[in-house]
């Protein structure tokens, strides 16, 4: 079967970005009407789950074992992806201002850049350095973040607690597969996360507040599931699968650049849906997020030609004496694609 191209995974990923943008400005009117932050966030994961459901088990007919060899990777999704990330970063806009929060956590990408520089002790392509640079400039401008507030260091801590959380969920969504359809992994992983979250909201360790009266959504009263139901479906279980396929296509590194487009969208939805202010300074800073973007994918042709030339040496050393090639010795075939489908070829 032929792996999805990576304009494919960019598409995808940018569906993912403008589904999970939606979240906001559906959440607020629940957060208006006295609801609180894990409240709404654990419901959103439950619904979700659910949603996925069916269509994870139609996926999994017939080999359910490969739910139980991912339990691990569907235990770090929901614990790490759904559940701590989100408790970090509420917890960390509760102590700083909310754009400082956001501004911190999506320094995920930059992140995963460092990581594999300190591991690999390679410097990264300077295409992939200007790329974070104007990146990171880009979402300074779209967060706009301010000092009002002060300094609070366990709100700072939080808030690097959730970007770590952020740069893992990609590491974890672009792990191999091993047969397990985007959509389960998502929908096992969102329903065991809401669990996860009610129960540490059950604890009384986060505030967790419901209420049942209408809603004011978008100029007019609804009733309080409708925003629930929207942002489950929308910004959640299409969210949620196509992130992970798209991650599984691109790799951590890519993936978790283009999710920077979900801080450009939310800005956009917000002013579209919600009346907000879209300054100037916000509109330079997609642009600026979207070429860096370009910047970081132009590194992938490279890398894609020198696995395409690993690739073809092993086959020329399968075929034989024929091409003046030993036999001996294992041949891996795929070891080169299953690491680019992993993030591990950067």
């Amino acid at each position: 079967m032929k792996n999805p191209s990576t304009s494919t995974g960019l598409v995808i990923a940018v569906i993912a970005a403008a589904t999970f943008g939606t979240s906001g400005a559906l959440v607020k009117p629940l957060l208006e009407a006295g609801w609180s932050p894990a409240a709404a966030v654990t419901i959103r994961a439950l619904v979700g789950g659910v949603v996925l459901m069916p269509v994870a088990a139609y996926s999994l007919r017939g080999r359910w074992s490969a739910l139980w060899r991912a339990r691990w990777r569907v235990l770090a999704m929901a614990a790490v992806g759904v559940a701590g990330t989100q408790l970090a970063y509420f917890g960390a806009i509760q102590r700083i201002p909310v754009g400082t929060g956001i501004l911190i956590e999506y320094m995920a990408p930059l992140l995963l850049v460092a990581s594999v520089w300190a591991i690999s002790r390679r410097r990264p392509k300077p295409a992939v350095l200007i790329g974070s640079a104007v990146a990171l400039i880009g979402l300074v401008l779209v967060v706009s973040p301010t000092g009002a507030g002060g300094v609070d260091a366990l709100g700072i801590i939080l808030a690097l607690i959730a970007m770590v959380g952020c740069a893992l969920y990609y590491v974890v969504a672009a792990r191999p597969s091993d047969g397990l359809p985007a959509v389960a992994f998502a929908g096992f992983g969102l329903l065991l996360g809401g669990m996860l979250l009610g129960a540490v909201g059950l604890t009384g360790l986060v505030p967790f507040t419901l209420t049942f009266t209408d809603v004011s959504m978008f100029g007019a009263q609804s009733p309080w599931w409708l925003p629930l139901v929207v942002v489950g479906v929308v910004s959640t279980a299409v969210a949620y699968a196509a992130s992970i396929s798209a991650s599984e296509i691109l790799g951590s590194r890519l993936a978790s650049f283009v999710g920077l487009l979900e801080v450009v969208a939310a800005t956009f939805y917000a002013w579209l849906l919600l009346g907000e202010q879209l300054t100037p300074a916000q509109l330079a800073g997609g642009v600026l997020i979207l070429l860096g973007i370009g910047f970081v994918r132009s590194d992938r042709p490279a890398a894609s030609s020198r696995r395409l030339a690993r690739k073809s040496m092993t086959m020329m050393r399968a075929s034989g004496p024929a091409t003046g090639y030993p036999t001996s010795g294992p041949v891996r075939m795929t070891s080169a694609s299953s690491a680019s489908r992993s993030g591990q070829c950067w």
